[in-house]
């Protein structure tokens, strides 16, 4: 797959859901400055993959945070299955433990097949954390924290995305598909 397509392709996705749904407050702000590193993995197996993800723990780790605050390790072949992902999901929360950077980095999952746990595949509540492709989220926690401070009543945006995407239906996250990019 080419990787400026992947990238577009998770562009989008960020323009129209993440931030055009405001299904994360928080993430326009890093956005529209720049702050946010598309990496996309082209590793032929899992162990290249942590490899690329220990990549950009690093890197995220020396980064100042006003020129990258954020990173999105996209890898469009690997894990199409999202019980694999999951599973993967340890590994990856490990790689943080190695690296020294629990309480510094921490990772958020998306993928194409996302399923909150107790709810049917096509719950409409599982578009929440629905990327075109397998996704890790690498965040630093010092951003999350100014966020959440400065967002009130943070613990509730999750179900606050839940009612978005039930009140867009099917039908709506469709149609934001079926619209040219920005």
């Amino acid at each position: 797959m080419d990787s400026e397509a992947v990238i577009a392709a998770t562009r989008e996705w960020v323009e129209k859901a993440v931030i055009g749904l405001n299904l994360c407050p928080f993430a326009k702000a890093v956005y529209v400055k720049n702050q946010v590193r598309f990496a996309v993995s082209t590793a032929r197996h899992l162990d290249g993959l942590l490899e690329d993800l220990d990549r950009e723990l690093d890197f995220l780790a020396a980064a100042d945070p006003e020129a990258v605050d954020t990173t999105l390790l996209i890898h469009p072949t690997l894990l199409p299955d999202f019980l694999d992902f999951n599973d993967f999901m340890q590994l990856a929360e490990a790689a943080v433990g190695e690296h020294g950077l629990e309480g510094v980095i921490q990772i958020a999952s998306f993928h194409p097949a996302f399923q909150f746990a107790d709810t049917a595949p096509d719950d409409i509540g599982n578009y929440t954390n629905r990327a075109p492709y397998p996704t890790l989220h690498l965040l630093r926690e010092a951003s999350i924290a100014r966020a959440v401070a400065a967002f009130p009543e943070a613990e509730t945006i999750y179900e606050r995305n839940i009612e978005t995407l039930k009140a867009l239906g099917h039908a709506g996250w469709d149609a934001l598909w079926a619209a040219p990019p920005r």
